[in-house]
Formats: structure tokens, sequence, C-alpha cells
């Protein structure tokens, strides 16, 4: 524990001077410029679902820290509200398919505020809306890409080539797939318009080869992800977890994230007290359940928590799991959890997919993508060599303050938006 305060002294010294460079540095913005980040999906499926946790609102979290005022706008399909602890308003429209989607997205237009506009995904809904805002009134509009869209439909591969029957269900059903404002149809349309932001950001280098732009990994809340605010033990009692050695994976599950492989390694394995401990479980269909029904006594399943209680629940993992398949939909992410793991100063057990071997460096433990044996060998050194693995945790740590924090966030946007 001695050592662990150490170091965590060392980071958050090293937090403190990137925030003094970044306030030196921001000193001519002016006070009342304002930015309005447009979100296609504010549903507890999209960008609700987690709070402060994803990519939007770390953005808004950067702008702010450098003196911009941040309002976020955007749809959801449903009326539970979005739980945030930050200074920035958010703005939550009802969603919907055409021609309802008409009046939301005419809402939201007339609702944007902001000197500069900033779009979050390559989707109709959010760039679409922002473009038009662009034609009307001048204003500067930047683009932030996560995620490859396509890539959930096929990638390159996905054609539409309708029957005449076809066409006019699609059209005309109050549930055909041409209402629904972001179909992969006009997906693959508005790709075509990249070019047409002032400048585009995005998180990992898939999406850079693919559309270039600036590269902005994404940050964490390095002060709310403190490992020395949180007792492992006492937080393995408070969730149940206190008779198992806990490889975690605090996120969705979906077939791409190669939780499978996990699962196979605990057969291969074959001891009861390993356990794969799934936060929040998947709110997109029923793969949690096929994964009960195959290897339910390898799964703990714990509920979705809030942010700011997150940081506790990972404290009581022993090994943070990023199994990534290498799928197009994992070559284009920043996964999340891998910054969870890495700011909790935990072991990580990841796969060479993407732009994870970059973000780990040399502070995780990596393994080919879908190899079991690759990851049970992996979970016995780690569990037999637990303080070596440790202090790769806590190189870990170090590396997360360095690159992939707010503040480090904060310093790559001030570059972008001096250029605006």
């Amino acid at each position: 524990m001695l050592r662990l305060k150490e170091e965590i002294s060392v980071t958050v010294s090293f937090s403190i001077w990137i925030k003094w460079e970044i306030k030196d540095e921001l000193m001519g913005v002016k006070d009342n410029q304002k930015i309005s980040i447009i979100v296609s999906d504010l549903s507890q499926s999209g960008a609700g679902r987690w709070g402060g946790a994803v990519r939007p609102f770390l953005l808004a979290q950067a702008l702010s820290q450098l003196g911009y005022e941040v309002e976020i706008l955007g749809f959801s399909h449903d009326q539970t509200p979005i739980s945030t602890s930050f200074d920035f308003p958010v703005t939550v429209l009802a969603g919907g398919h055409y021609p309802k989607f008409f009046k939301s997205a005419q809402q939201l237009l007339a609702k944007i505020d902001g000197d500069i506009v900033y779009a979050y995904k390559l989707k109709p809904s959010s760039y679409g809306l922002a473009l038009i805002d662009k034609l009307r009134t001048k204003r500067p509009l930047l683009l932030d890409i996560d995620d490859w869209e396509l890539s959930w439909h096929g990638g390159d591969r996905w054609r539409y080539r309708p029957s005449f029957q076809q066409l006019a269900r699609d059209l005309l059903r109050r549930d055909g797939a041409l209402r629904n404002p972001d179909y992969p149809l006009y997906l693959s349309w508005i790709e075509k318009w990249v070019a047409w932001a002032d400048c585009t950001t995005l998180h990992s280098q898939f999406l850079k080869k693919r559309f270039g732009g600036v590269y902005i990994p994404n940050g964490k809340d390095i002060t709310l992800f403190d490992p020395s605010r949180y007792d492992p033990e006492s937080s393995r009692r408070r969730y149940g977890l206190s008779d198992y050695r806990v490889l975690m994976f605090p996120g969705a599950p979906r077939p791409y994230k190669g939780l499978e492989d996990v699962l196979a390694a605990l057969d291969q394995l074959n001891e009861p007290d390993l356990k794969l401990v799934i936060v929040g479980g998947s709110p997109y269909d029923d793969y949690d359940d096929r994964l009960m029904q195959k290897w339910g006594r390898w799964i703990i399943q714990l509920p979705k928590f809030s942010y700011s209680v997150m940081p506790d629940v990972i404290a009581a993992a022993h090994i943070v799991v990023v199994p990534q398949q290498n799928a197009p939909a994992a070559q284009a992410q920043f996964p999340l959890k891998l910054t969870d793991g890495m700011a909790m100063a935990k072991p990580i057990l990841a796969t060479r997919v993407g732009d994870i071997p970059e973000i780990l460096g040399n502070t995780g433990f990596l393994v080919e993508p879908g190899s079991p044996s690759q990851i049970a060998t992996e979970i016995q050194w780690i569990f037999q060599h637990l303080d070596d693995a440790n202090t790769r945790g806590l190189e870990a740590r170090k590396r997360c303050v360095k690159h992939y924090s707010i503040d480090a966030m904060a310093a790559l946007l001030s570059s972008v938006f001096a250029e605006l």
C-alpha cells in the first residue's frame, strides 16, 4: 500500500503540471465561447447508458477544463433521465423514425446555442443535422468519430438492393427500414461528406486511416479512478466476490468482445474459484442469456452501476479482461474498459487487436485474438506472480495519467481548437 501511495503521488503531481501547462496556453480563449455537442442517441442503450463515462461526456469535460462553455443536445427513444454530476447542461429530445424525426430535428436545430458545433458520431442524426446548421449559420463544425458505423452492418460489403415491393415496404410501413434516420443506406451516404467538417477528431488509428483527422484518445477521470481511494478486499465483500479470484469485464457483452474465449479458457483451467464478473450486461439483445446458458458456472453478473460507483466496483477485480476479437468493429474502437483498468492499476489481460497494444504499451498482458489456451496460460501466470502483475498495473496507471487522462485529452483538443 505504501508503494501504491508513492506511485499515486507521482502521477497526481504530473497531472497538476499538465493542468498548469493547459491554463498557460489558453489564456487567450474567449470567456464567452460556447460549444454545442450534438449526440445521435442519448438513450439508455446509447450514450446515456454510462452517463459521464462515454465519449461525448469526456469531450465535454475536457472542453470545460479548457475554459469553454459546453452544452450537449441529442435524442432518446426512452424516457429514462441521464444522471451526470457535471456543470454543463444536457438537453434530451424525443427521437424516432421519419416523419416524426423531422419535427425532432427542427427542435434540436432551434436549440443549438454554441459558437462552434461538435457532432458526435458519423450519423445523419448528429453529423447530418450539424451540416444543415453549418449551411444555415456558417458556424464552425467539428466531427468526432468513435465507431465505424457501417461495421455493424457488414462494412463495405453492405448493399441495399431491394425489389420494388421491398422498397415500398421500407418506405411506407411505420417500421420500414428507410424510415430510420440512421439506416445503413444513409450511413453509407454520409461517409462521403466527412470533408465538409472543419476538423475531424477520432480515437483510433483504424478510423484515422479510413477517414483522416486528428487522433484524440479517450481520457479518464484519474481523480475519480484513483486506486488509493478504494480497498480491494472491502470492494469484494461489498459485491459478494470475496470467495473468488475475479476476472472482470466492466462493459456490455457482444460477440466481437471475446468473452467466449475467456470462458473457454476457464473451462480449460477448471478451477472453481475463478469467475468472470460481467458488470452492467447488454442492453442490446439476449447475448448475456446465451453466455449464461453455456458457461453459467463461470459467470457472475453484476447490475449496471452509476459512473461514480464504477471505480469501487473495478477495485474488486484481480484482473480486468479486454479480449477483443479481430473484427472491424473492434479494430475501430478505443475500449473504455481498458483505461478503467489502467487507471485503477489493475493487471490487464487483452488481445492484440486495433490500438490495444499501443494503448497498453508494455504495461499489460497481451495474447492473440481467438486464443483461449493463451488466455488460460496468462491467467495462471498472473495469479502465480500476483505481486509482479500488480506492479505492472501500477505502470499502467502511470501510462494512463500521462496519455489517457482528461488532462491529456484537453491538451490535444486545445491544439485542435486553436486551429479554428
